[in-house]
């Protein structure tokens, strides 16, 4: 239904739900094929299927070509900040690490605890990442672990693939204590038990072998803490600006509230209506943008790079060499970073990821085992676990009451099927590629991880499967 200023989102418009939902699947797709048969880069696949989405919203779903050119802009800016503002602060600061000369150190730290490989993925990717998950989020700590294992000798698509699998779990369940707590045991425990055989990947590079022999000095506990430091000041910043007081002085009734601007997008920001079943009833979709210039956590990652330079002693010349440097080197992923967002934004204010769930929630008791990939869908499309609760909650919940099991388990199950659809998730795709040089080859990355994600989706729908009817105590 439409109105002079409203849209209402129509989840059938071909009158069976499987067809409408097979004609939704076709931009998500196509981007498939063309990352796993034609192999086309990453942004030559984001902006194709962006395109593709638009025409079916347009065409098919019946959404105005205005709103889903705004959705497109909305999606695409919300791409450049705040997280494209992210990555390249999380880039910078690494950067900045080599340039000194204070990563060579932080490598050395860590072939002295091990040249294990497993160990070292699971020192940097799995702890250092888990505590920068739980820090920054929005794809930091792909790009920065990721960055590391290359330094490690690890080849970049074994890097970039192993960060995006271990950034699965997300920060609900190590979040940063317990990343800390597992960046101290485990060079503890390291001290007292060595692996009877030192395992490394045929085709690693050579950084990792072995000291060479200008770095087979060991290195002192305060060269250590120096190398270090811009990992520490990072941990700072971006801890001050998550906790609760700090939030508040941004807060739209906190005193600083004016430093955060909210712009209303035009012809979208409570002008599309979402219908049952997605809601109860019709609600209009806001469409806010924020630009949090100061408070936004890429701010903090910049601000402690820009401390780093003052205690590494980087000169503004060479700084400003190496930032510009790194924003030529991102290019091309932030344009993927933006289509793909805009992609998303498209699909989900028209519908479309909608009428992607729907048949799924056709499929009676059989639907515990497909419920985690309604999350995958969601975490998919958007990038964002929070994102695709918010999406598909509701419908997982309603779902749930019909075929008489406990919601409170498919919500559940909704983030945890989330978590698997991060590793290929276009945006980290993306991210990780830029992190580590492989921009271009968005496609290898992307059959790397995909395996790995849709077994452990399924692997999900089962435990839910027999938690729903077989073990239904489990659930509190």
């Amino acid at each position: 239904m439409q109105t002079a200023t409203t849209w209402s989102q129509t989840y059938d418009p071909l009158g069976n739900l499987w067809l409408s939902g097979l004609v939704a699947a076709i931009p998500i797709l196509f981007f498939f094929a063309a990352l796993t048969v034609l192999k086309l880069k990453g942004h030559v696949a984001g902006t194709i299927t962006l395109l593709l989405a638009m025409a079916v919203a347009v065409t098919v779903f019946g959404m105005p070509a205005g709103m889903a050119l705004a959705a497109a802009i909305y999606g695409f800016c919300y791409g450049l900040w705040p997280i494209a503002w992210i990555i390249v602060g999380a880039v910078f600061l690494y950067k900045v690490s080599v340039e000194t000369g204070q990563f060579a150190i932080i490598r050395r730290s860590i072939l002295a605890i091990t040249q294990d490989q497993r160990l070292q993925l699971l020192l940097v990717g799995f702890a250092f990442g888990a505590f920068l998950e739980g820090a920054a989020g929005f794809g930091a700590p792909i790009a920065i672990t990721a960055a590391l294992l290359v330094g490690l000798g690890f080849k970049p698509l074994h890097a970039a693939g192993l960060c995006l699998i271990a950034n699965h779990v997300g920060p609900e369940l190590p979040d940063i204590l317990a990343g800390l707590a597992t960046l101290i045991c485990l060079p503890l425990f390291l001290r007292f038990w060595k692996p009877a055989r030192v395992f490394r990947f045929e085709d690693a590079g050579e950084a990792g072998m072995a000291l060479p022999a200008q770095d087979a000095a060991p290195v002192t506990r305060g060269q250590v803490v120096r190398a270090w430091s811009p990992f520490l000041i990072l941990t700072a910043f971006v801890t001050l600006w998550s906790i609760a007081p700090f939030k508040r002085l941004f807060a739209p009734d906190g005193p600083l509230s004016s430093m955060v601007a909210h712009v209303s997008v035009p012809l979208l920001d409570g002008r599309v209506l979402k219908g049952p079943p997605i809601a109860a009833q019709a609600t209009p979709f806001p469409a806010d943008y924020k630009f949090d210039w100061f408070s936004g956590t890429g701010t903090a990652i910049f601000i402690a790079a820009l401390v780093t330079l003052l205690v590494l002693g980087l000169r503004p010349r060479r700084a400003l060499v190496t930032f510009a440097a790194t924003v030529r080197g991102l290019l091309v992923p932030i344009y993927s970073i933006g289509t793909v967002l805009a992609f998303a934004f498209v699909v989900n204010y028209s519908g479309l990821s909608a009428t992607l769930a729907l048949p799924l929630a056709q499929t009676g008791r059989a639907f515990t085992f497909f419920s985690p990939f309604l999350g995958w869908l969601g975490v998919f499309l958007t990038g964002s676990d929070t994102s695709a609760n918010a999406l598909f909650g509701a419908l997982q919940a309603t779902t749930a009451r019909q075929i008489g099991v406990s919601d409170v388990l498919l919500v559940s199950v909704n983030t945890t099927g989330g978590g698997t659809g991060k590793m290929i998730s276009p945006q980290s795709i993306a991210i990780a590629c830029g992190a580590v040089g492989l921009v271009g080859r968005e496609s290898a990355l992307f059959r790397f991880t995909v395996k790995h994600s849709l077994l452990f989706a399924a692997l999900i729908g089962v435990l839910t499967t027999v938690q729903a009817y077989m073990l239904p105590w489990m659930i509190p």
